[in-house]
């Protein structure tokens, strides 16, 4: 079925209460000791681990959420539960990870958020929410409507003068980005772009490195291809990439490619690699520089 421009307006308003509801949860649990439980995932160690809370809030956006799968036929992606392939068998689904940056959380750190987003079958996100509780921040964009930050336009960030490039990386990152091979790499990159240098943001989960890049121009978010599984899943980049395409904002794979936002098999990133930039231009050179 189609969904109709104000069905897509309610089920963005119901996507942003389970957001915000499970980030409030979040918020409350942020200062207590958890539990940290490890479950299979990829290789890197942000994948194999949960808390007691990813679990709650994906039981509080569902609950949610719960009305809308039967009213408007819709499938489901969403971290904490297996994949059931509704998703390919729905013209829609939503595409969630109840709490994105867990490493954060656990050790009481910013970084982490609630994502949501409403996905074609085709790999198009229609809807994308991210609610970050630790600063009580709401980004929501639908297709064709622009973003909003906090209920307000949201305004692309541009320096007025020669700056840093802010380059956001993963916990998995973290030692590729202290290689002096990469770091020689980053300094010409940087030099070329006639940019000061690079500061490193690099304690956040997927789905704000991707939102915070564009409050912190020029700025960089990427993750190289590779061969294990790994490289972040859907759950993690749908939303933003919904709240990118409204801000006019690249988000591809490492080629310049669309994001495959709804693979068949497995949910995994790694075979082509992510970019999030500040500017198509800033992309454009990474992709050409780092092939």
């Amino acid at each position: 079925m189609d969904l109709t421009s104000d069905q897509i307006s309610e089920l963005e308003s119901i996507g942003i209460k389970a957001a915000t509801r499970a980030g409030e949860m979040i918020q409350s649990k942020a200062k207590s000791h958890h539990k940290v439980l490890h479950k299979q995932g990829e290789n890197s160690l942000a994948s194999q681990v949960v808390t007691t809370v990813d679990l709650e809030s994906q039981r509080l956006i569902l609950e949610t959420l719960d009305d809308t799968f039967t009213r408007f036929k819709l499938g489901l992606l969403t971290e904490e539960s297996p994949d059931d392939s509704s998703r390919h068998q729905r013209d829609y689904f939503w595409c969630i990870d109840p709490l994105d940056g867990t490493l954060a959380f656990a050790k009481g750190t910013a970084g982490y958020s609630v994502s949501i987003a409403l996905v074609s079958r085709h790999g198009k996100p229609l809807i994308g929410i991210v609610f970050d509780p630790e600063n009580s921040i709401l980004y929501h964009a639908i297709d064709k409507k622009g973003a909003q930050k906090n209920g307000k336009p949201w305004l692309i960030t541009t320096p007025t003068s020669a700056s840093e490039l802010t380059l956001m990386i993963d916990n998995s990152f973290i030692a590729r980005a202290n290689e002096p091979k990469f770091r020689d790499q980053l300094k010409n990159f940087t030099k070329q772009r006639g940019l000061l240098g690079t500061k490193i943001i690099d304690h956040a989960g997927a789905v704000l490195n991707a939102c915070w890049i564009v409050d912190h121009a020029p700025s960089l978010y990427f993750k190289f291809p590779k061969l294990n599984h790994g490289g972040g899943s859907a759950w993690d980049f749908a939303a933003t990439t919904c709240l990118f395409a409204e801000l006019g904002l690249p988000s591809c794979d490492i080629h310049g490619d669309p994001l495959l936002l709804n693979p068949i098999g497995k949910t995994y990133m790694n075979r082509k690699g992510v970019l999030f930039a500040s500017s198509s231009s800033l992309a454009n050179a990474a992709i050409d520089f780092f092939q």
